[in-house]
C-alpha cells in the first residue's frame, strides 16, 4: 500500500461509493482479462527486504528518518515502525547470472545503508523479529510518521473497536494487548514478486501456496518476542494478531482475517480479487475520478486505484497485485512469506528455491494441488511456522501409492523439492554454477538442521547458560547475529554462543 494518502475522517457516503468504485473496478479487471490486455511473459521477479534499526548495543533505534535522509537513495524507503526501512531492487529478468547480480546488488546497497547508519550510531539488520523489542517499543508514536500509517492504524483501530489482542503459545507463552498496529512492525520481511500471465497466474499461485511451508521450515528467522521464545517463526501469529479487526464475537463466528492463508486452490486470478471484495470491508474508502469501464472504452488502461489499495490491505500470504508498466497492464504473484536475512547468501537462496520449485510445480502435469488438500497446505504452513526446520509436513506420496503422507521437512525439501528447484532454475535459464550454489545452501541448511531460527535459539540458550539474564542475552545473541550478518557467510556455516567479551562485560 505505498500510495500517499491524506489522513481524514471518512463518512458513511465515502464507504457506499467506495464499495461502488470497487465493484467497477473488478469489472474492469474482468473485462481486461476477458480482452487479453495483459503483457505477454517477460520472466519478470522483483524483490523488497523489510530491515531494522539497531544501534551498537543491539536494541531498536526510532530513527528511520534520519537515515534515509543520509542514505538519499529512491531504493530505500520508510516503513511502519520508526525502527524499519526498506530496500526494493528494481526488477530482473529470470536468467543467466541473476541469482549472482542479486547478491551484489543487496550487498553494495545494504552495505552502504549500513554506513549511512552508523553516522547516526545504528546499524542495518536482516531478520525476521528483532529478538531486543519490548513491548515498549512498539506503540503508536513510534510508527512513521508517514500519513498512510497513521490512516491505516486509525481506520483497523476504529474497526476493531478495542485493544488488539495477543496470544501466542509456542515453546513460551506470550499474552498483552496494544492499542494500536505497531505490533505488526516487529514482522520483517523478504517480499517475493512474479509476473506472470492471466493464463499460468491460478497454477502459479496455487504452487507458490503449496510451498510455503517449505519457505518457513528451511527459511524461519523469528523464534522471539517481547524476550519469550515462541513459534520458529513468529511472524504469521503476530502479524494475524497484530491486524485482526474483528472483536471476538466476529472470530466466534468464523469471520475471515484479514492476515489470511486462504480457504482453496484457484483457478483464475479473478477469484483472489473477488474474494477480497466480497469478504473484507473498506479499510481506507479513497476514490479517485477515473471511470475505469468507460477508459477501458476508449482504448486506455484503467488504473484501478480502489481495487489496488484495497487488495493491499488483505495480507495474503501470496498476494495477487495488478500494475501498469509502460502503459501495459500486468499481473504479479507476490510472496510474502519469508522472514528476512540472515545474510545476503541466504536470503538469495531462499530466492532461488522459491523461483525454481515454483515453475517446476506450476508446469507439473500432475498439480501437487491436485492430489494434496487445501487444508493439508494450510496445516503445513501452521506446523512449519512452529517448529521450523523440525516441521513435518503432509505432502503427496508418488504415483504408485497415492494419497498423503506425513515426511519430516528436511527429508521433503531435500529428496523432493530441490531437484524440482533445480529444474525449475533450468527451466528459467539461470547459470548453473549459481543454481549449484544458492541450491547447496538449502540443502546445507536441511542436513545440518540450521536455520538462522535454530541458530538464534541455541545461541540464547548458550548465553543463559554462560550466567546472563534472560534480557541480556537477547542482546548478546543479536550483537553477535549482526556481527555474522555483515561477515556474510550463510547461517548453517555459523558459530553458535555469543563471544566471551559478552558474558564478561554483564559481569
Amino acid at each position: 500500500m505505498g500510495e500517499k494518502v491524506a489522513a481524514g475522517a471518512f463518512d458513511l457516503s465515502d464507504r457506499q461509493r467506495y464499495r461502488r468504485k470497487l465493484q467497477q473496478c473488478l469489472a474492469g479487471l474482468a473485462r481486461l482479462l476477458d480482452e487479453k490486455r495483459f503483457d505477454r511473459p517477460r520472466n519478470l521477479m522483483g524483490l523488497e527486504i523489510e530491515l531494522n534499526l539497531t544501534g551498537s548495543d543491539g536494541l531498536p533505534r526510532m530513527m528511520n528518518a534520519e537515515v534515509l535522509e543520509r542514505i538519499a537513495s529512491q531504493d530505500f524507503q520508510t516503513e511502519l515502525g520508526m525502527f524499519n526501512l526498506e530496500v526494493n531492487i528494481a526488477p530482473h529478468g529470470l536468467g543467466g547470472r541473476v541469482l549472482d547480480q542479486l547478491a551484489e546488488e543487496l550487498r553494495t546497497g545494504l552495505n552502504y545503508a549500513h554506513r549511512k547508519a552508523n553516522e547516526v550510531d545504528a546499524g542495518i539488520v536482516m531478520i525476521g523479529i528483532l529478538p531486543t523489542l519490548a513491548q515498549d517499543d512498539l506503540v503508536s508514536s513510534n510508527l512513521s510518521a508517514v500519513d498512510r500509517y497513521m490512516l491505516l492504524n486509525d481506520q483497523m483501530v476504529a474497526a476493531r473497536g478495542e485493544d488488539f489482542h495477543l496470544d501466542i503459545e509456542g515453546v513460551e507463552r506470550l499474552t498483552c494487548t496494544s492499542a494500536s498496529i505497531a505490533p505488526e512492525a516487529a514482522c520483517t520481511s523478504v517480499q517475493l514478486h512474479l509476473q506472470v500471465t492471466p493464463g499460468r497466474f491460478a497454477d502459479v499461485w496455487n504452487a507458490a501456496q503449496a510451498v510455503a511451508a517449505a519457505q518457513i521450515a528451511v527459511g524461519a528467522n523469528a523464534p522471539f518476542l517481547f524476550g519469550r521464545e515462541l513459534w520458529r517463526e513468529s511472524r504469521p501469529p503476530l502479524f494475524l494478531q497484530a491486524t485482526d479487526t474483528r472483536p471476538p464475537e466476529l472470530q466466534a463466528q468464523g469471520v475471515r482475517p484479514r492476515t489470511w492463508f486462504g480457504e482453496r486452490w484457484i483457478t483464475k486470478p479473478y477469484d483472489l480479487f473477488e474474494e477480497n471484495l466480497r469478504y473484507f470491508p473498506a479499510l481506507l474508502p479513497l476514490c479517485d475520478d477515473e471511470e475505469p469501464l468507460r477508459v477501458i472504452e476508449e482504448g486506455g488502461v484503467p488504473a484501478l486505484s480502489e481495487l489496488v489499495l484495497h487488495n493491499g490491505t488483505v495480507y495474503r500470504w501470496n498476494r495477487p497485485v495488478y500494475g501498469i508498466a509502460d502503459g501495459v497492464p500486468h499481473l504479479r504473484v507476490e510472496n510474502r512469506v519469508l522472514p528476512a536475512g540472515p545474510t545476503v547468501t541466504d536470503v538469495i537462496a531462499n530466492v532461488a528455491f522459491y523461483y525454481g520449485v515454483v515453475r517446476a510445480l506450476a508446469e507439473d502435469s500432475r498439480p501437487v494441488w491436485s492430489r494434496l488438500p487445501f487444508e493439508s497446505a494450510a496445516a503445513n504452513f501452521d506446523a512449519a511456522c512452529r517448529h521450523g526446520i523440525d516441521a513435518e509436513l503432509e505432502w503427496p506420496r508418488s504415483a504408485r501409492f497415492g494419497g498423503v503422507a506425513r515426511v519430516p521437512a528436511v527429508d521433503l525439501v531435500r529428496n523432493e523439492l530441490l531437484p524440482l528447484a533445480s529444474a525449475g532454475l533450468d527451466a528459467w535459464g539461470v547459470a548453473p554454477v549459481d543454481r549449484d550454489y544458492y541450491l547447496g545452501v538449502i540443502e546445507e541448511r536441511c542436513k545440518l538442521r540450521v536455520n538462522g531460527a535454530s541458530w538464534q535459539v541455541a545461541t540464547f540458550h548458550r548465553a543463559l547458560e554462560s550466567g546472563l539474564t534472560r534480557e541480556a542475552a537477547l542482546a548478546a545473541t543479536t550483537r553477535r547475529y549482526c556481527e555474522l550478518m555483515h561477515q556474510g557467510d550463510p547461517v548453517h556455516t555459523w558459530p553458535v554462543g555469543v563471544l566471551p567479551d559478552a558474558v564478561a562485560a554483564s559481569g
